[in-house]
């Protein structure tokens, strides 16, 4: 099976990188989406992403809150028990391509650069 999602939107929080035992960096935050369906009634889709290695760093020096990103990757399913004993579900993306849309930048990155693993 193959899956494969791509999500267009703004960061609702500033990246929050951090680095694993082997080294590897990993880079989390949130993207809001948004779309209108027929009627014209506005859908807003909230999802939590983890970019692994070089690209979470990148996204780290250039994204923050607000920012416009296209995010490729894959749905992960993460399941956890909670501290009441219920156990709890919810999908993020797990990133293999970023692309930082936004036409200004604070730093010297080109908008539209993309990044892949």
């Amino acid at each position: 099976m193959y899956s494969k999602t791509i999500m267009i939107g703004n960061l609702t929080r500033d990246i929050d990188l951090k680095y694993l035992p082997s080294g590897a960096a990993v880079a989390k935050s949130s993207i809001a989406t948004s779309y209108k369906d027929g009627s014209q009634k506005e859908e807003v889709c909230f999802l939590e992403f983890a970019i692994f290695g070089r690209i979470g760093e990148v996204a780290n020096q250039y994204l923050k809150k607000g920012s416009k990103v296209l995010l490729e990757g894959r749905l992960i399913l993460e399941q956890w028990t909670a501290q009441d004993g219920s156990t709890r579900s919810r999908h993020s993306l797990r990133v293999d391509e970023m692309k930082m849309l936004d036409s200004k930048n604070s730093d010297s990155t080109p908008p539209g650069h993309q990044y892949q693993t």
